[in-house]
């Protein structure tokens, strides 16, 4: 982590979870940390588990990865404030259960999930890429996956949440090509709890 020290993280879903525990930590760890949620008095209350010397290292921004114009807001104000964006934690999802694929009127649930998921990744991933590369970082872009990017359950109504997470599974690697391709230094990873 001494790499990073001092450097800039964005963390998506940072509310609770996974996003929670994160944002927590790279903040410890020395980096200044901008939290997105939608839910952003949930990342101010984080504050309070931190150390006295990081609290004023994690900032909470207000943002919907459902919609562009939140996630190009907080891009915006990560980079008056800080420069730029040095790693990117994708991890806001939406798991709507108990909603089947096939149940009736539950189109909503689906864009939600994909708008989630797949939309707002593939939005968060692509500005923090601009950012990097418009100031020449070799940054990380980190994708929180799921096992069911890898093989679908077969118990359960988890509606296309599972195809959701086999798109950040396609992504991930469309974008290692690319950032090959373009000759970055810049990596993106994949991870998929269980």
């Amino acid at each position: 982590m001494e790499r990073w020290r001092g450097k800039v993280a964005i963390v998506t879903g940072a509310s609770s979870g996974i996003g929670a525990v994160t944002v927590k930590a790279l903040a410890n760890a020395g980096m200044i940390t901008f939290g997105l949620a939608r839910r952003v008095e949930r990342v101010d209350e984080l504050k309070k588990d931190l150390s006295a010397e990081a609290v004023d290292r994690l900032h909470s921004v207000r943002c919907d990865v459902t919609k562009e114009e939140d996630i190009l807001a907080a891009f915006q104000l990560v980079e008056e404030k800080c420069g730029g964006v040095d790693v990117l934690i994708n991890n806001a999802g939406q798991l709507k259960g108990a909603v089947s694929v096939l149940d009736a009127g539950n189109t909503q649930v689906i864009r939600d999930v994909i708008d989630t998921n797949v939309v707002g990744l593939a939005l968060c991933s692509r500005e923090a890429f601009q950012s990097m590369k418009r100031r020449s970082v070799d940054g990380h872009i980190v994708h929180i996956n799921s096992i069911l990017g890898h093989t679908v359950a077969t118990t359960g109504k988890l509606n296309v949440y599972p195809a959701s997470k086999f798109a950040v599974t396609a992504l991930t690697e469309t974008m290692r090509h690319e950032l090959r391709l373009a000759g970055t230094k810049i990596k993106v990873t994949s991870i998929s709890p269980g």
